[in-house]
């Protein structure tokens, strides 16, 4: 057998390594939501089901992201799984500075007074149980308490810096 001449002189790590290998990697694309002073929120795609019993998931955010402090110190979350039609909603969720919660976002107030978007494949409202420390982020884990599978479509994807669709 011969290696393949990439395997035998790997990149060293850094975050441009990261980044381009997990751009090979097919995501869900998730809106977590909070409810503080003003309602917060970003698009994921580190979103992973931790556990059935009891009902857990896990996230990733940046410290440094105008989320934060108010993800900080809240005590429930909304956890939106979004459809392959909603890529405005995910890129206005992703987009720094932009007004997440204007007019053009439809929501509510939802169990525990987290905002909860209108039109999503499915939702969670989930009471954090752990923040834990991982370089420029956390990993938060939060146990489920409400939620509703019930949407139809299907699923949006990001892979390649892109949000996509499934492709039959």
């Amino acid at each position: 057998m011969t290696a393949s001449p990439e395997i035998d002189t790997p990149a060293q790590a850094s975050p441009d390594l990261l980044r381009s290998v997990f751009r090979q990697h097919a995501a869900g694309v998730a809106v977590i939501t909070a409810a503080g002073d003003r309602p917060v929120g970003f698009t994921a795609t580190s979103l992973s089901s931790v556990a059935a019993d009891p009902p857990l998931i896990s996230f990733g955010a940046g410290t440094g992201s105008s989320s934060w402090p108010v993800l900080a110190e809240a005590e429930h979350v909304g956890v939106h799984i979004l459809g392959e039609d909603q890529r405005e909603l995910a890129a206005t969720f992703a987009r720094s500075g932009a007004d997440r919660f204007g007019p053009s976002t439809f929501w509510r107030s939802g169990p525990e007074g987290v905002p909860l978007l209108d039109g999503v494949l499915a939702w969670l409202v989930c009471r954090v149980v752990a923040r834990v420390p991982a370089g420029d982020h956390r990993i938060v884990i939060a146990q489920a308490v409400a939620g509703d599978p019930a949407g139809s479509g299907r699923p949006l994807l990001y892979h390649q810096g892109r949000f996509n669709a499934l492709r039959d």
